[in-house]
């Protein structure tokens, strides 16, 4: 019972810390950071994996071959190290000292970049052999089939995973603590350093925050599957309905 009313004053007394960090007299933290940083990281690193994806699948070699080894080795090598090497080499390409928020960011989005690759690609690759073959057959080169007809089906199958991945992204934020992002570890490392002699209280605040945002999307992620499961079995049904009519009149 001591424990839950520790835990209470601690999140009463630093909720607005927890939400927002030091902002508006400092950088914004908290939550809000760690949302932020996982929304852009996801939102730009998409472009960057389908283009990933669509070099891995071409029918050219010299597209081919650097994307494939471009993904093997960012999936290969620990995230932190990532991290690392960005913080270390950015501000030495462009001549100035990187924001660790920056340098978080462009971690996320080369790192989430290859394993979302590997997503859209998966989801384009589970379409019908026929659908690339129609398309072609319609007089679309190998790049209009992929963005006029093969794409909009897979990304649209592909939205489950996509969430699943920015869960995971949702606490890979946590790495930032190492390069100082005011994001929702780094909030619960300033509380802890403030109060000193509950660790254990500020840490499980942090786990109950984390595990409550992620497992809101994860069921959104499964209910977003099941409904998609169910449009495609309708609309398997309805392109087979007119195949089984012609069949029985003959």
């Amino acid at each position: 019972m001591t424990l839950l009313f520790n835990m209470i004053g601690i999140v009463s007394d630093n909720w607005l810390l927890l939400l927002v960090g030091q902002f508006p007299n400092g950088p914004l933290g908290g939550i809000a950071a760690t949302l932020i940083l996982s929304i852009l990281g996801i939102a730009l690193a998409f472009p960057l994996s389908v283009a990933m994806a669509l070099a891995r699948l071409s029918p050219w070699p010299v597209l081919r071959w650097p994307a494939t080894a471009l993904v093997y080795v960012v999936r290969g090598v620990p995230l932190l190290l990532i991290i690392l090497w960005v913080y270390f080499l950015l501000p030495l390409l462009i001549g100035e000292s990187v924001p660790g928020f920056v340098t978080m960011l462009a971690t996320l989005v080369i790192y989430e970049g290859a394993f979302l690759s590997e997503i859209v690609r998966a989801g384009i690759t589970a379409l019908p052999r026929g659908q690339m073959d129609a398309a072609r057959a319609l007089g679309h080169s190998h790049l209009g089939a992929m963005r006029y007809v093969i794409l909009p089906q897979a990304l649209f199958n592909m939205i489950p995973s996509i969430i699943s991945q920015f869960v995971s992204t949702i606490k890979e934020t946590t790495l930032g603590y190492i390069i100082n992002v005011p994001e929702l570890t780094f909030a619960a490392g300033q509380i802890n350093n403030r109060l000193l002699t509950k660790p254990f209280e500020v840490y499980f605040i942090l786990a109950i925050i984390y595990f409550v945002v992620c497992w809101t999307l994860t069921k959104l992620a499964s209910t977003l599957e099941r409904r998609i499961a169910v449009r495609r079995a309708r609309s398997m049904d309805g392109a087979a309905a007119p195949a089984l009519a012609a069949a029985s009149r003959t």
